[in-house]
């Protein structure tokens, strides 16, 4: 299964600012994480971002959602954003959903099990999310593959959600996302 426009959207789960300081390489995570919004949003393609419990973990980090001329952000308590009910309704006519945030183990788990439950296509950006240890990234991805969702990388997202080469959205893409040193 390939990502398409038009039928995927970009979930941003829990990217805030007391809880990214606990990520190893939390610099580094944070910059592909941007990159990752960045593409999506030159894709048109709709963006969701999450938090959790914000008023003790803070909100999303500005750096992202000032990305985003709009952003959508919901609120939620449970750690899956399914079980929170905080999916806007516009939500459900995506078929496909890209995830990538914090923790992998926790709150992207627990909403990507559910989001295959009912059944969602989800891609899992492996080079976008975080846990505390690697060991809980790692059993994180390792159980969502194990339950049905896609792993992938921020590239695969950008080259699939193209579709082909030499339009000119490819030549803007690959100007402004593949070429040259990247997070």
């Amino acid at each position: 299964m390939l990502m398409e426009p038009g039928k995927a959207a970009l979930m941003v789960i829990d990217v805030q600012e007391k809880l990214l300081p606990a990520m190893p390489d939390s610099e580094q995570l944070q910059a592909r994480i941007q990159w990752l919004i960045s593409a999506c949003h030159a894709f048109d393609t709709p963006i969701l971002f999450t938090e959790q419990y914000p008023r003790g973990l803070g909100h999303t980090l500005p750096a992202l959602t000032q990305l985003v001329e709009q952003p959508e952000i919901v609120e939620k308590m449970h750690f899956s954003v399914v079980a929170a009910n905080c999916l806007p309704k516009h939500w459900q006519h995506y078929s496909q959903v890209i995830v990538c945030g914090m923790e992998t183990h926790v709150c992207v788990l627990q909403t990507v099990l559910e989001l295959v439950k009912a059944g969602k296509e989800v891609f899992v950006v492996a080079d976008a999310v975080g846990s505390r240890t690697e060991q809980n990234r790692q059993l994180g991805l390792d159980r969502m593959r194990d339950a049905g969702a896609h792993i992938v990388s921020r590239e695969m997202v950008v080259f699939e959600l193209l579709q082909q080469a030499g339009t000119e959205q490819f030549k803007t893409i690959s100007k402004q996302f593949l070429r040259g040193e990247q997070p």
